[in-house]
């Protein structure tokens, strides 16, 4: 990690060297688990930085506003920086790894010459449940992920509905994040494949013969 940070606390653990988290919550419960979060990021000089549902937009803000993140000045500082999820990961109808782990390694530049030192990225990833055939790709880009967050000291977290993803593709999630917030709780992940492993895997899965 280039740049030295804190462990960051949650309930039954804490992000450390590994700052890659996915979550699964819905509703009231991610504003409930997130948003001390977020906040804490800030306290500590920090960015909060939101990937959010279009129609959520306006609501995120006033959430993120009435926990002490942004106000009037934030137009001005850029505090907090939200952008739309499936603006930033889908272009005509796509999913490029690449075009994202580029803006994912320009937040951490940001951070590193901007005002704010480090960010707190929380990614709403509902988008994905309305482009199906993106899911293959996001695996991919999630265990991609993972060699950012090791060179820097940005955490990330990527939230998930469970109604909303096949188990199938719940469990590709769980390959690819060494610690998941469930219930509330994060967990380090037993499922976890580091991620030469996991590409190891995914080479021999694609090389095997379709069944017809």
């Amino acid at each position: 990690m280039t740049k030295m940070a804190q462990p960051i606390l949650f309930p039954g653990a804490q992000l450390d060297q590994a700052r890659h988290a996915c979550a699964f919550l819905n509703g009231e419960e991610e504003y409930r688990v997130l948003l001390p979060f977020a906040k804490d990021g800030v306290d500590c000089a920090g960015k909060a930085v939101h990937f959010v549902r279009r129609d959520h937009h306006d609501h995120d803000i006033r959430r993120l506003a009435a926990a002490g993140i942004g106000a009037a000045e934030a137009p001005r500082s850029g505090q907090p920086e939200l952008r739309v999820n499936t603006e930033a990961y889908v272009r005509d109808g796509e999913f490029d790894q690449d075009r994202m782990l580029q803006a994912f390694e320009r937040i951490a530049s940001d951070s590193v010459n901007g005002p704010y030192p480090l960010s707190r990225i929380v990614c709403q990833m509902d988008w994905a449940s309305q482009h199906p055939a993106c899911i293959d790709e996001l695996i991919e880009f999630e265990a991609r992920v993972n060699h950012v967050c090791c060179h820097h000291g940005d955490a990330v977290i990527c939230v998930y509905n469970l109604a909303e993803f096949s188990g199938g593709t719940v469990t590709g999630l769980m390959r690819t994040h060494l610690m998941a917030i469930v219930g509330g709780i994060l967990r380090q992940n037993p499922f976890f494949a580091p991620p030469q492993e996991f590409f190891h895997e995914l080479r021999r899965r694609r090389s095997l013969p379709t069944a017809g």
